[in-house]
């Protein structure tokens, strides 16, 4: 059956590679609608490529200047353009649509993923936000219709695959990689220091700004062990970090009887999407440098994750146990922080700090009932952290 795809995040770098692997399967999908922020060239090439019947910008206003580009461009064909949360809804939950991929930026796609595991899409996961955010939520909706939440990021998409072979209940633990980033060596005593550029200079993985920026700090990695507890059901002692600056063992996990299964694969997204979007069936890649070779991967490197060098990953473990909206407020912080850090409004060191004050200032325990929940939490924290920004800058 040739799927439905709507693509929430097209332009980023999720996106793109979501694109190239249905290009490469042309009888497997079609795009139906895609999505993104306000990179209108890039968003108009994919419509005069891909051909969807809606598209979705994030402003109004953008709506009349992708016309237009599409106009110049000699488009022919109609294409509804709408925009803001309720356009991506609209997109997500398209009749046409089989598969949803969520790789907004951020919080961007929230509402519109649950609303799509809500009318029974199938749905790939790219961004940590949703889980992080709405877990419980997103999580309960799915069940209740019985369809998957496939995760699309490499260290969650290689769990999956490891747990293909065996059931959860048989789980001793998940063991999540991390590159370490590229300040994985550099004296604790030059973060402040640290610059933007020397930052988003990622030693193994090419992404956009903020995953680039919380790979340095490992903020991702703390999100991925909230993502982990609502996609596989495991607790939260269940899940454990290891340093792998190779980044060739995508994750691995640990059974009760000892064994350790592992996925391994060379760093590229492709892999994880094509994996989600033709699972449960596995397609050969037609591709070259998607395959792996043991022989000049050469010898591999793991480590425990210094605590003191990334609070962060505590931070997180603290904010899934201490549960209700305590995880969105995380990841609303650190949103804020790392734009503030690439707007050289707050240093490197201090993002961790930040994220730390919001959570103890929203310390007291709120429950998540609904979305609405989930965004009112989200506003608070946003609120909160800049309100912090402007104090540690005065």
């Amino acid at each position: 059956m040739n799927q439905g795809l709507c693509i929430l995040g097209s332009t980023g770098s999720v996106g793109q590679n979501c694109l190239r692997v249905v290009e490469s399967l042309p009888d497997r999908f079609h795009v139906v609608a895609l999505s993104a922020g306000k990179n209108l060239e890039a968003l108009a090439a994919q419509v005069m490529k891909h051909h969807p019947c809606i598209v979705v910008v994030s402003r109004p206003e953008f709506k009349a200047a992708l016309r237009a580009r599409l106009k110049r461009l000699g488009y022919k064909r109609w294409v509804k353009i709408t925009s803001g949360i309720e356009g991506q809804v609209e997109a997500a939950t398209h009749d046409a649509v089989d598969f949803v991929v969520s790789a907004s930026h951020g919080t961007t796609g929230l509402v519109a993923t649950y609303q799509a595991v809500c009318s029974g899409k199938h749905v790939g996961l790219a961004n940590k936000e949703t889980l992080v955010a709405a877990g419980e939520l997103v999580m309960r909706a799915a069940a209740k219709r019985g369809i998957p939440v496939l995760p699309i990021d490499s260290e969650h998409c290689a769990v999956h695959q490891c747990l293909r072979a065996g059931q959860v209940k048989e789980v001793k633990r998940i063991i999540l990689t991390a590159s370490g980033g590229p300040f994985l060596k550099t004296p604790r005593r030059l973060f402040d220091s640290i610059t933007p550029e020397q930052a988003l200079k990622h030693p193994v993985w090419r992404m956009g700004g903020r995953i680039t920026i919380d790979s340095a700090t490992l903020v991702n990695k703390g999100l991925e062990i909230i993502e982990a507890r609502w996609l596989f059901g495991v607790r939260p002692e269940q899940i454990d970090v290891v340093i792998h600056p190779e980044s060739i063992v995508h994750s691995m996990v640990e059974f009760i009887d000892g064994s350790v299964l592992a996925q391994l694969g060379v760093p590229d997204m492709r892999i994880p999407i094509q994996y989600a979007l033709t699972y449960p069936d596995r397609v050969a890649v037609s591709e070259k440098g998607l395959g792996l070779d043991l022989i000049t991967a050469g010898r591999l490197h793991f480590g425990k994750p210094d605590s003191r060098r990334f609070p962060s990953l505590d931070l997180a473990r603290e904010a899934l146990v201490r549960g209700g909206i305590m995880p969105c407020v995380l990841n609303a912080a650190d949103e804020v922080a790392v734009e503030a850090f690439l707007n050289n409004r707050l240093s490197f060191s201090a993002i961790p700090r930040l994220i730390e004050e919001v959570m103890r200032q929203m310390g007291a325990h709120q429950t998540i009932n609904s979305m609405d929940n989930v965004l009112e939490g989200d506003r608070e924290a946003r609120e909160r952290a800049a309100q912090v920004i402007s104090a540690m800058s005065a």
